[in-house]
């Protein structure tokens, strides 16, 4: 039986948050719990941060996120 890994929704964060100076407690808590999160404007997404580590992850499987 194939098992493949659930996949778990991304976080959400408004920029709004950003600009009330948590950038650090928010990019801190991404990196500790090696996660991904999209950043949003009025309520749409603008941008994804990622962790380092998990950006590492990416380029070893191949996948170079600055050729799309």
């Amino acid at each position: 039986m194939d098992k493949k890994k659930a996949k778990l929704p991304m976080k959400h964060l408004n920029i709004g948050e950003f600009n009330r100076g948590q950038s650090s407690k928010l990019i801190r808590g991404l990196v500790d719990n090696d996660q991904a999160a999209f950043i949003q404007k009025n309520g749409k997404p603008i941008a994804v941060v990622i962790s380092y580590e998990r950006y590492k992850r990416l380029l070893n499987a191949g996948i170079d996120i600055n050729e799309y």
